[in-house]
């Protein structure tokens, strides 16, 4: 099925603003129907969990639901799905967690292909543990991060292996379930940064092999909530620090404080826009995600391949990496200017686009652009109409210092 993008575009009542959006990548536009859903849930009285009236009960539900919701957007076990503000508050949570669990000798394996809350919060972990650390590098050619290495890099003493699923800077998709294979079989554990893979592609725990998968909502049209996925019984082995009197069940222990229950409602409304993207999809509706994702894969390739080769065909502009497989999103510079003249230029063109490095930072500085300022990066997502990408071509290549 053929993605509607008339209809979708129709959705979103911030699309009449006269802008290209193509900054997606830090943040989605939010349909109506997620909107409402908020505002909804803040107009019902909804109180704390734990109490038997019903303002309390329906915070309960409220929070069930979003649970329900994101297990159902990645195929996981709604009793393992941990909420909270964002990926990287939940992945310090968790590094925190495992990291008791570490010893002096173990040894733990991230990327510079990654988003810096893949990075930082490991490292920061690892060397309160004295846990080695060792770095799966990227080809600054291609921007891919070869599976292969892994071979070499894992070992006996290898506890944790963090990996993102696509990268936000250059949109580059590892082979995350060969890594995972590798690391199961020398009994490590796998956490994937799902955050910027989730708005673009269909997911599943199992076939990516993840034990711990973070998505962030408001990267595929949602509020700002997020959660970490993982089984109940891998959770029930950790430990996070909490207040004494918090419940220490399975995953209520690892979401601190009173969470945002007047989001949860935009969570779930969501994960259902994101189903009825395709309006022929039917079954449950982790099955409607899934046809609808591939509605959006198959959509969003094809203005992919439009951008690229408009891009490559100018000689001003030099593109970062060319990895096989992405989601689509490109980085790039141009000759005579820096990332914020060019980010500058196009907002006078009604284009967002973000500059920098987008929180990429080992990647930024291993292809040689940290310094000077990053890249520019153009985001595209399935309410991108095919008039926007040609708009920011012709805009590209006007540009000049």
């Amino acid at each position: 099925m053929a993605l509607d993008v008339d209809r979708v575009r129709g959705l979103f009542p911030s699309l009449n603003d006269g802008f290209v959006h193509l900054d997606g990548p830090a943040g989605s536009l939010v349909p109506e129907t997620v909107a409402s859903a908020v505002g909804a849930g803040m107009r019902v009285s909804t109180g704390n969990t734990g109490g038997v009236f019903p303002s309390s009960v329906r915070a309960g539900q409220l929070r069930d639901a979003a649970r329900l919701a994101m297990a159902d957007l990645v195929g996981a076990d709604p009793a393992g799905v941990v909420l909270g503000p964002n990926m990287t508050t939940l992945t310090y949570v968790l590094s925190r967690a495992l990291a008791k669990t570490w010893q002096a000798d173990d040894e733990i394996i991230v990327s510079r292909l990654d988003h810096d809350a893949n990075v930082r919060p490991w490292l920061q972990a690892a060397a309160v543990a004295g846990v080695r650390v060792r770095w799966a590098e990227v080809d600054v050619t291609t921007c891919e991060l070869p599976d292969q290495q892994y071979d070499e890099l894992l070992t006996e003493r290898t506890r944790l292996v963090a990996v993102t699923a696509a990268s936000n800077a250059v949109g580059t998709r590892p082979e995350v379930r060969a890594i995972a294979d590798r690391a199961h079989a020398l009994g490590a554990l796998v956490y994937v940064d799902a955050v910027h893979a989730a708005p673009h592609i269909r997911l599943d725990m199992a076939e990516l092999g993840a034990d711990f998968l973070a998505v962030s909502a408001y990267k595929w049209c949602g509020p700002h909530v997020g959660a970490v996925m993982a089984t109940p019984a891998v959770l029930e082995g950790l430990h996070p620090d909490k207040l004494a009197p918090s419940s220490d069940s399975v995953p209520d222990r690892f979401e601190t404080g009173t969470p945002p229950f007047e989001l949860f409602p935009g969570v779930v409304a969501a994960v259902e826009h994101i189903a009825s993207l395709d309006t022929a999809a039917t079954g449950t509706q982790r099955e409607r995600v899934l046809a609808s994702m591939a509605a959006v894969e198959a959509y969003e390739s094809q203005l992919m391949t439009r951008l690229v080769e408009g891009l490559r065909a100018m000689r001003h502009v030099t593109m970062l990496g060319a990895p096989a497989r992405r989601t689509p999103t490109v980085s790039l510079t141009v000759e005579g200017m820096t990332p914020r003249q060019v980010t500058e230029e196009l907002t006078r063109r009604s284009i967002c686009a973000w500059d920098g490095d987008y929180y990429a930072r080992e990647l930024m500085a291993v292809l040689g652009v940290g310094e000077s300022g990053g890249a520019v990066r153009l985001g595209l997502a399935h309410y991108t109409a095919a008039a926007d990408v040609e708009h920011t071509l012709g805009v590209f290549d006007t540009i000049r210092s």
